[in-house]
C-alpha cells in the first residue's frame, strides 16, 4: 500500500466515517494510484480525467466511477491538501432507476420459503422493521427492546435510531435464540469471535431461498426494504415517518418510494375526470 493511503485511512477516521465507507474509499484510490503509477504531488486535473474516462472504457457504472470520483476527491482535497485538482471534475449523472418492491404476496412466500432459523429472523428483521441488511447483522441482543417493542439500530448512516419491533419479527427471533443461543453480544455472530456475521453471507443464503420461493424477480436482501418503505406509504404512514424509520438524511430520498406505491397510483384520479364537475374550480 502506498504511504499516502495510510494517512488518507486516518483523515477518513478522524471524520468518523463507516468501516465500509473507509475501506471503499482506500480500494478505489489505490487503484486510481497504481493505475497511474507516479508520485501523488505530481498527479493533477487531466490524470484524474483520464482515469474516469478508462473506467467509462471498462463499462464502470455512473454510480461506481461516482465513488471512484470521491475517493480521489478526498485524497486530493483532504490528505493532499490540492482541493483545485479535482474543484472541475463533475459528478456522472445517474439515471434514476426503480427499485424492485415485491408484492405482500411475493413477501409471504420468499419467508415462507426460509428453513433457516436464522436467516428467517434475519430477513424478516429486514422487512418488518426496514432495516438494511448490515444493520441487521450488526445487531446486538440488548438492542431488542421487548418491552417497549424497539429496536435499536447502531451506526446507521445518519446515526443510532429506533425502528418498530414487529410481534412476527420478535417470534422469529426468539425461535432462532432458542436454537442458536448465541453467547456474546453479538446476535448473529460471525465465524471469528467478536465479529458479526456479513451481508454476503445473508446474500449468498438468500439464492436458494429465492429459488424455491420462484417469484421471477431479481430480489436482493436490500429489497425488502425498498419493499417496507413502498408497502407503509401503501398503508396511509405519513412520509416523515418513513423517512424516521428508513434512517434517511433527506426526505427527498424517502419521497422516490412515492413513485412505486401502487395503492396512490389507483386511488388518484386523472384531471380530465374532474372537467365539469364542482371540483373544476379548483383547477382555476
Amino acid at each position: 500500500m502506498h504511504p499516502i493511503l495510510e494517512t488518507m485511512k486516518v483523515d477518513l477516521k478522524l471524520r468518523e466515517l463507516r468501516p465500509n465507507t473507509i475501506a471503499a474509499y482506500i480500494r478505489c484510490a489505490a487503484r486510481f494510484l497504481s493505475q497511474l503509477g507516479r508520485d501523488p504531488e505530481e498527479l493533477g486535473e487531466q490524470d484524474v480525467r483520464r482515469f474516469l474516462v478508462r473506467l467509462m472504457d471498462a463499462k464502470a457504472s455512473a454510480s461506481t466511477r461516482n465513488v471512484y470520483l470521491a475517493a480521489v476527491r478526498f485524497l486530493f482535497e483532504v490528505t493532499l491538501r490540492r482541493p483545485e485538482v479535482v474543484a472541475c471534475i463533475p459528478r456522472a449523472k445517474i439515471r434514476r432507476s426503480v427499485p424492485t418492491v415485491l408484492s405482500g404476496h411475493d413477501v409471504e412466500r420468499l419467508l415462507d420459503a426460509i428453513q433457516s432459523p436464522k436467516y428467517r429472523a434475519i430477513l424478516m428483521t429486514a422487512y418488518g422493521a426496514g432495516m438494511r441488511i448490515g444493520e441487521v447483522c450488526a445487531l446486538q441482543v440488548e438492542d431488542i427492546d421487548n418491552q417497549r417493542m424497539l429496536i435499536r439500530v447502531r451506526d446507521g448512516k445518519t446515526g443510532d435510531r429506533y425502528v418498530m419491533l414487529s410481534p412476527r419479527v420478535l417470534g422469529a427471533l426468539r425461535r432462532y435464540w432458542r436454537v442458536a443461543r448465541p453467547s456474546g453480544p453479538e446476535l448473529f455472530p460471525g465465524r471469528r469471535p467478536g465479529t458479526v456475521l456479513c451481508r454476503n453471507a445473508v446474500a449468498k443464503a438468500l439464492g436458494p431461498i429465492l429459488d424455491q420461493a420462484a417469484l421471477g424477480k431479481h430480489v436482493t436482501p436490500h429489497t425488502l426494504r425498498h419493499s417496507f418503505a413502498t408497502h407503509l406509504l401503501d398503508l396511509g404512514t405519513d412520509i416523515r415517518t418513513v423517512q424516521l424509520l428508513l434512517g434517511h438524511a433527506s426526505i427527498e430520498t424517502t419521497a422516490r418510494y412515492l413513485h412505486l406505491t401502487t395503492a396512490r397510483l389507483c386511488a388518484t384520479r386523472s384531471p380530465l375526470e374532474v372537467l365539469g364537475t364542482p371540483r373544476a374550480a379548483k383547477l382555476g
